[in-house]
């Protein structure tokens, strides 16, 4: 006699980067499993794959966790993570006003959301005629730029894989269109406040924070502390 075939619940959410409503569902064991090998291998790539096998298969495959903003796919699995496991997620953070004293919290999944300074353009004008504009990364644009975030030729590949347009004036130059070695040369060639208005963009951009307030039991001082990133909320 055949085992009972299991119904797995359905949810919805709204994009973030497209305010679309995507279904999703828990992942399953298997899928978790396949997670855990990965964290536990401590291989990038195997993370990075795992994680966004879980995305598509949870949205359905309605979503390309290859192709959607690094925040879109941080945001999506936290949500697939709380429906999962768990919503409620225990942490130790470090007071500020000391950076040594650690104090318990207890966060919700369902409050985490994606913040975005105001300021914030995805227009870079780099002179009156010359503008970048520029897309936000995916989950490969960023590999390898984590465990390495001092390198500035790392973060100078992340700069280039996120040109979407360079404009001339009236002409466009569209990325698919642009050299790697032109590419290479036309930001080597812009002054340094120019290129800090590139990284402003990535400092500014949209992503998975939260601000946890804390009060620090030994001093009786508080402070805020913020959150970001998807291993921030775990422990």
């Amino acid at each position: 006699m055949a085992l009972p075939k299991l119904q797995t619940p359905t949810y919805e959410l709204e994009q973030p980067s497209t305010s679309e409503k995507i279904k999703y569902r828990p992942f399953l064991v298997k899928e978790q499993k396949v997670l855990m090998m990965a964290s536990e291998s401590d291989d990038e790539k195997q993370v990075r794959d795992a994680l966004a096998g879980i995305i598509n298969s949870c949205t359905f495959g309605k979503v390309d966790a290859y192709t959607i903003p690094m925040f879109d796919v941080e945001f999506l699995f936290l949500r697939i993570r709380g429906k999962s496991v768990g919503e409620k997620v225990e942490l130790s953070l470090t007071c500020p006003d000391d950076n040594e004293t650690k104090v318990n919290t207890t966060l919700n999944l369902e409050e985490i959301g994606v913040t975005m300074k105001k300021e914030h353009t995805n227009i870079i004008e780099i002179t009156d005629n010359i503008k970048i504009i520029m897309k936000y990364p995916t989950i490969n644009d960023m590999m390898g730029v984590n465990e390495d975030i001092g390198n500035v030729d790392k973060m100078i590949d992340v700069i280039k894989r996120c040109v979407h347009e360079v404009h001339d004036g009236e002409t466009v130059h569209n990325k698919v269109d642009i050299s790697d070695s032109d590419l290479s040369e036309f930001i080597d060639s812009l002054a340094t406040e120019q290129f800090e208005k590139l990284g402003s963009f990535f400092d500014s951009m949209p992503k998975v924070a939260h601000v946890v307030k804390v009060t620090n039991p030994k001093t009786k001082k508080k402070g805020e502390v913020t959150i970001e990133g998807i291993g921030s909320f775990f422990e």
